[in-house]
C-alpha cells in the first residue's frame, strides 16, 4: 500500500472499527472488543471537523467487525439490499462525466482531515487503493487493479450503473468490503462519482489505451 494519506472521514471510523474488530474473533471473549474501543476512543482526540462520531461503526460496519468479514449468508444478503436501496443515482440518468477530472479527483487526497475547512471538496485518493492510470507509478495494492476495466468489461448502461454504484455504497454489493461508502456518507457529489465512472470507462481515458 502506498503512503498517501487517506484522509476521507469514512477511512478514520474504519480504521478505528477494523481494529477493533480484529480484536474480536471466535477465539477471543466479547471483552476484549470493548476495552479496544474504550482505547481508541480514549485516546482519538477531537480537532476540528474530525469528531469522536467519527469512531462509530454503523449496524454494516459493526457486524462486518463482529464476524471477521464473514457475516452469515441470509443476514448478509438482507443487509447488502438495504444498502443497495440507499444509492441515488443522478435523476438524469446520465453516470458518465469527464475522464479528466476524474484523473484529478482520483489523484487528490485533500479534504475531511481536522484541518481541512469543512465544505471544501473532497478527494477520491483511488491511487491509496488501485492501481489506475497506467502513468501513475505509485499506487496501493488494497484494491484490484482498475486498469483497463472498461476496455475489458466494456462501458455498457449496466456496467455504468455497477460502477457508479459501488463507488457510491461499496457495501450494496459486497457488503464488508473495505472500499469507503463515497456517496453514502457524503464524501462525493453525483458529479464527482460521474467523473471517476468517466476515469474508469470511457475509452478516451488512458485507463482504456
Amino acid at each position: 500500500m502506498n503512503t498517501k494519506a487517506i484522509t476521507l472521514a469514512a477511512s478514520v471510523s474504519l480504521t478505528a472499527a477494523l481494529i477493533a474488530g480484529a480484536c474480536t474473533t471466535a477465539m477471543v471473549a466479547p471483552d476484549h472488543h470493548a476495552r479496544a474501543l474504550e482505547i481508541i476512543k480514549r485516546d482519538f482526540k477531537p480537532r476540528g471537523q474530525a469528531g469522536l462520531d467519527r469512531l462509530d461503526a454503523d449496524p454494516v460496519q459493526a457486524i462486518c467487525n463482529r464476524t471477521d468479514n464473514t457475516p452469515p449468508v441470509s443476514i448478509a444478503h438482507q443487509m447488502q439490499n438495504e444498502q443497495l436501496a440507499t444509492v441515488a443515482y443522478p435523476a438524469d440518468g446520465v453516470l458518465m462525466g469527464d475522464w479528466k477530472k476524474g484523473e484529478k479527483l482520483a489523484q487528490s487526497g485533500k479534504g475531511f482531515t481536522w484541518k481541512d475547512k469543512p465544505g471544501l471538496p473532497v478527494g477520491g485518493n483511488c491511487y491509496n487503493c488501485h492501481q489506475i492510470s497506467p502513468k501513475e507509478l505509485s499506487f496501493g495494492t488494497i484494491g484490484p487493479s482498475l486498469f483497463q476495466i472498461g476496455k475489458i468489461r466494456g462501458n455498457t448502461p449496466e456496467m455504468q450503473k455497477y460502477v457508479y454504484g459501488k463507488i457510491y455504497n461499496s457495501k450494496a454489493f459486497n457488503l464488508c468490503s473495505e472500499m469507503p461508502r463515497f456517496g453514502h456518507i457524503g464524501a462525493l457529489d453525483s458529479d464527482q462519482i460521474k467523473d471517476l465512472v468517466a476515469l474508469l470507462l470511457d475509452p478516451e481515458s488512458p485507463v482504456n489505451k
